[in-house]
């Protein structure tokens, strides 16, 4: 079988006489294969440059948080704390990058080298390209060491943004309960939470995104009058020492003090209310509800 190199068609025969489709002919007998042939270097070329691909990102990725790190922090370069935590932000940048390189580099490598060591008389470099998988495969592990290091780390980073939320919307609607506190003179009810709140001014619409979704079962609002007793000593204002004895307080008259408390129990980071995740919010403090139960346990313990 033979194939034209004119209109690449398929023939038995010889070139010589003519392609039957579009007659070519050659111009001559095909020439004798060679007695010396040079091994190809190019396939232990792409392994080496895949590892080599990896450690220059790797490396520039690390050059450019060391040069943040001096910016930032004025911290001196080539410092071994300041290299590691260098490389561990480098890691966390280039993983989306380096995991699909990394299987593609580490698949290449290794059909590459396959090949080279079956067709040695073909292809030469098997050392180079060895060089260039181990390379890509210590880069992997290098980052994915470097990655594994910082999740602890990072996922408590993470827990402490979430309770920051929790705080940060807690705070917003003790702060709203306050201002409604300054103007009405007590707490709005649990039915007309929501409704009582909304009313407040709210420039930036903090309050509002505070009371979207609003969980009113765990509000819980008190009042406690405090009056003074008609049997001891009459309530006497601070201060009546120097005063006129004719502005001491009348005990028949007084009608006490009031005083607003109350005891709101939020959801926590799951967003159901009744878990061991909730949080207390009592009178602008914000505790988690096992502290609160640990608390409450105790002064019933005390004799």
């Amino acid at each position: 079988m033979i194939i034209c190199p004119s209109c690449g068609s398929n023939f038995e025969g010889d070139l010589c006489v003519g392609c039957p489709l579009c007659g070519a002919r050659a111009v001559g007998p095909p020439l004798a294969k060679a007695e010396y042939e040079l091994r190809s270097y190019g396939r232990a070329l792409g392994a080496a440059a895949s590892g080599a691909l990896m450690v220059a990102a790797f490396v520039g990725s690390v050059i450019v948080a060391l040069v943040q790190y001096k910016l930032h922090f004025s911290t001196i370069l080539f410092r071994l704390p300041a290299i590691v935590s260098a490389g561990e932000v480098a890691a966390w940048r280039l993983k989306w990058l380096v995991v699909p390189a990394a299987i593609v580099a580490l698949w290449s490598g290794r059909f590459l080298i396959r090949s080279i060591k079956n067709s040695s008389t073909r292809f030469g470099g098997l050392r180079l390209a060895r060089a260039g998988f181990v390379v890509s495969a210590a880069v992997t592990l290098l980052i994915a060491t470097l990655i594994g290091i910082t999740i602890p780390t990072r996922l408590e980073r993470r827990q402490w943004g979430i309770e920051a939320g929790i705080n940060a919307t807690a705070y917003t609607r003790a702060r709203a309960l306050m201002e409604y506190r300054d103007l009405h003179g007590t707490l709005p009810s649990p039915d007309d939470l929501v409704k009582e709140l909304g009313t407040l001014p709210d420039p930036d619409g903090s309050i509002a995104e505070a009371l979207r979704n609003l969980e009113v079962s765990g509000y819980e609002p008190t009042t406690v009058l405090a009056a003074a007793s008609t049997k001891g000593k009459s309530l006497v204002p601070r201060g009546s020492a120097i005063r006129n004895a004719a502005t001491a307080a009348n005990p028949a008259t007084d009608r006490g003090v009031s005083f607003t408390s109350y005891k709101w129990r939020l959801p926590g980071e799951d967003k159901i209310l009744g878990n061991d995740d909730d949080v207390i919010l009592q009178d602008g403090l914000i505790r988690p509800v096992s502290e609160s139960s640990s608390s409450s346990f105790a002064k019933t313990r005390t004799p």
